[in-house]
């Protein structure tokens, strides 16, 4: 249990790292970098599996929780972009990734028959209000459009369906292996925006080397560490413990971005690290009576 839980912050940590890394991206479209970050993850993942020895047999898998697992990360990634070029890099991820924790505990009602506790829900709350007063702590008003608050909620369901689709594959599967063909089919899913938007700039050597960054640690290692993690805790208390991934965007921002932050920016911070630490020392959960892969 304390180890998932290491392995899942410690996944939510480099993806905190996408947001600074695209801001060396030069001419990048948003949509590429999504489905190139998959397919290097995918196929990163799928070369260490086989150089490893693991089992590429896929035959055992559940079905539907594999079909899921590859429609939720192919749409997370137009969702998720639509969603920050719309409404701004702060609210969008704040939205997305704070509403991940409320609906997968839904989701894991819903078809688990698992209700939270009250503990994830304090924690859920408390990183929630953080991540909140990290995105309107500004001097700028935060303007929210209507249209990119419903892409980022579909973000935030297709992050949380990923999550407790892909739990119910980890019974029957390495991590490595899991995470490695459901990238894989997602990067296939989305291969048509490599010809439809324009993929000069990834010959530039400087954007070359921040799409390896995305690939293979930001992606890769990241959802490997995340799906480890995945295999002891409940869903719902990973895509909780995922808040982490504000929190080290903001303080990346900070320390070598150069921006600054007020107080109530502090006070945000202080938030998410309060209810990522009562996350951390929640009770084991029950187990389910149900699970997708039935």
């Amino acid at each position: 249990m304390p180890m998932a839980i290491v392995f899942v912050l410690c996944a939510a940590m480099l993806w905190g790292t996408t947001g600074t890394a695209q801001a060396f991206l030069i001419g990048a479209h948003p949509l590429v970098v999504g489905a190139a970050r998959l397919l290097l993850g995918g196929m990163s993942l799928l070369l260490f599996a086989i150089l490893t020895g693991k089992s590429l047999n896929i035959k055992g898998w559940p079905k539907w929780p594999f079909f899921v697992s590859i429609a939720a990360m192919a749409a997370y990634q137009p969702f998720f972009f639509t969603a920050v070029s719309m409404t701004g890099v702060a609210a969008g991820t704040v939205i997305a990734i704070g509403s991940a924790p409320i609906v997968a505990g839904l989701l894991e009602w819903a078809f688990f028959k698992r209700v939270p506790g009250k503990r994830w829900m304090q924690a859920t709350a408390l990183a929630i209000a953080g991540c909140v007063l990290l995105m309107t702590a500004g001097d700028q008003s935060v303007v929210v459009s209507p249209l990119g608050l419903l892409f980022a909620i579909g973000a935030g369901l297709s992050f949380a369906a990923y999550t407790l689709a892909s739990k119910g594959l980890l019974a029957k599967g390495e991590p490595e292996v899991v995470v490695a063909f459901i990238f894989s089919f997602s990067a296939i899913v989305l291969l048509p925006t490599f010809f439809l938007f324009e993929v000069s700039w990834l010959l530039h050597w400087q954007n070359g080397l921040v799409v390896l960054h995305l690939g293979l640690l930001a992606t890769g290692l990241a959802y490997m560490l995340f799906a480890k993690g995945l295999k002891e805790i409940p869903g719902s208390l990973a895509v909780t413990l995922a808040l982490a991934e504000p929190l080290t965007a903001a303080l990346l921002g900070v320390s070598l971005v150069g921006e600054s932050l007020s107080f109530y920016s502090w006070g945000g911070i202080a938030l998410l690290l309060l209810g990522l630490l009562l996350a951390s020392i929640a009770p084991k959960q029950t187990q389910s009576k149900r699970s997708l892969s039935q």
